[in-house]
């Protein structure tokens, strides 16, 4: 009996016949079967005689090669599809709406660079049935349409990317709203004095043109957060630090801590930024304060080690913060707001500096504030891109190289000013009047339409007034060239159509501006510093079960509800 031929793998099985080495294989007899090697030997030879080249066996090595590619390019697609998954489902978060040029337009530095100028806002809207929840006060109405800006925060970021500012501006203050038109549901404005947050209603883009028109400054971005947007963030960067001087409890944000530093997410962490009672004087000025101190922290916490370099999290604070954000068409996908990042990111802690705008008491009501003279030098500052602090994150030695200016030998309560519209914006003369009356200028100061059309703003004054129109230009940032002295008597301001937006001349700035002055009375504070504290009210600011108290001994009197970090 012969042995078996070749098996299917190709793997020759013993033969009795086996050749000698070199030896030519003889031709295979006619009783012998013909198939196999032989019949393919035997082809070949019919073909051309040349015997048949016999195939390499693959090796085990280049079959997990094989099967190491194919799983490569597998992990490939998935992953490829994965992250494209995730980038859209990133960009699906989004809201954006358009600013419609209400900021202004950003001019660029000698080498090209722009500075980046975003209004902050939080909104106090109870627009959702989650909102509600956290914000209260839909017992009665439900879910509601309209919101303000109870948190405003203008983000300077230079031109360099070396140093930032950033600056609050009381919800309180009093200003001209201008005329404005929310394109989502239709509401619209004529423009009217009232209280800054409450452009909101008019959409985001009327309350940075309102921010704009306040200020001077160039607005190039805007970002919204509501109620639960803070509680997502706070939850997603893992808590946030924050420190208080002294027991609280304000028994309206309710939020209740123990003094000590204590790690706050979702809720409390609401509860801290929203509590105006609980720090400070009581008002929204000690609340700017405490959100600063809450910011620092989150930048740090941002920057930390471990917090941008973890996957998870880093997927969750992406995630949070595309729900939980409100922004401008500029802003509005996970490329430019993860640019936006890395920008905030150059900056050191210790060069981002916080501070509130300078505020007066509003003589016609004693519950609200107007903006004081000496904003006016830290609108400048963001105006100008120029750093509250030094490259070693110091005071900036700008001031000591700033003629101080000379005290008007006229105050500025004894000056009125008429004010003529020339050019065809509507309430313009309105608008410079009332930027002047709340800078204390006089409230004898006019307004009416110009003659005519002009085309360049002019402050006309009267002889012996020439100090006064100083004073005036100073206030509105005219240089010089746009005084003259006339033959009549008092001072007449004519705005032309060199400035039809804007309650700052447009580029009127000369020379940069007093830094110590922009930062006196700002409460200024860098980021950098970890071991401050909220100071808590020393005042009776909350009441329990009917009676007037101080935070602290809310506190006291509330031992059985638990700590809003417990």
């Amino acid at each position: 009996m012969s042995d078996p031929w070749d098996g299917q793998a190709g793997q020759a099985t013993r033969r009795r016949d086996r050749r000698v080495p070199g030896q030519r294989a003889a031709e295979p007899d006619a009783g012998r079967p013909q198939g196999g090697r032989a019949a393919a030997r035997a082809a070949a030879r019919s073909r051309g005689g040349k015997r048949a080249r016999r195939a390499r066996p693959v090796s085990r090595a280049q079959r997990v090669l094989k099967i190491l590619a194919i799983s490569l390019s597998a992990l490939i697609v998935v992953t490829a599809g994965a992250g494209w998954w995730f980038y859209d489902h990133l960009n699906g978060n989004i809201h954006s709406l358009s600013l419609d040029g209400k900021g202004g337009t950003e001019k660029a530095d000698a080498f090209g660079r722009t500075p980046i100028n975003i209004l902050v806002m939080g909104s106090d809207g109870r627009t959702s049935a989650a909102d509600c929840k956290l914000g209260g006060g839909c017992a009665k109405t439900g879910v509601q349409s309209g919101s303000n800006a109870d948190v405003e925060m203008v983000l300077h970021i230079s031109a360099d990317r070396s140093n930032a500012t950033v600056m609050s501006i009381p919800r309180d203050t009093m200003t001209q709203v201008p005329a404005c038109k929310n394109n989502e549901n239709g509401q619209s404005t004529p423009g009217y004095y009232g209280q800054i947050n409450s452009a909101l209603q008019y959409g985001p883009a009327c309350q940075v043109a309102t921010v704009h028109q306040l200020t001077g400054i160039t607005i190039d971005h805007f970002v919204k957060l509501d109620f639960s947007g803070v509680v997502k963030m706070s939850d997603a960067v893992g808590g946030v630090p924050v420190c208080v001087s002294d027991d609280v409890y304000d028994t309206y944000s309710h939020l209740k801590l123990s003094k000590g530093t204590h790690t706050l997410k979702g809720v409390a962490a609401l509860e801290f930024v929203r509590s105006r009672h609980g720090f400070g004087d009581g008002s929204d000025l000690g609340r700017t304060i405490s959100q600063h101190i809450f910011l620092s922290a989150m930048i740090r916490k941002f920057k930390s080690a471990g917090t941008l370099t973890d996957p998870t999290a880093v997927y969750g604070l992406a995630d949070a913060a595309t729900k939980a954000l409100t922004v401008d068409d500029g802003l509005g996908s996970v490329k430019k707001l993860i640019a936006l990042a890395s920008d905030v990111n150059k900056v050191p802690t210790k060069r981002i500096t916080f501070t509130t705008m300078q505020t007066g008491a509003d003589p016609n009501n004693g519950n609200r504030v107007v903006v004081a003279a000496g904003a006016k030098a830290l609108f400048a500052t963001i105006a100008n891109d120029q750093s509250l602090t030094t490259g070693s994150g110091g005071k900036s030695a700008a001031a000591a190289a700033t003629k101080k200016p000379s005290a008007p030998s006229v105050p500025a309560a004894q000056i009125a000013v008429t004010v003529e519209n020339g050019t065809p914006v509507t309430g313009r003369a309105s608008q410079i009047a009332t930027a002047l009356t709340d800078q204390g200028f006089s409230s004898g100061t006019t307004t009416a339409n110009a003659p005519s059309a002009a085309s360049t703003t002019t402050l006309t004054y009267g002889s012996g007034q020439k100090g006064e129109a100083q004073t005036v230009a100073k206030a509105l940032g005219l240089p010089a060239g746009h005084l003259k002295q006339g033959s009549g008597t008092g001072l007449t301001l004519v705005i032309g159509a060199d400035w039809s937006s804007g309650t700052s001349f447009p580029g009127g700035a000369s020379g940069p501006a007093d830094t110590k002055s922009a930062v006196s009375d700002a409460h200024a504070s860098t980021a950098d510093q970890a071991k401050t504290c909220a100071k808590v009210s020393p005042y009776k600011t909350v009441e329990l079960n009917g009676v007037s108290m101080t935070p602290s001994q809310a506190y006291a009197q509330a031992r059985s509800k638990p700590d809003s970090d417990s």
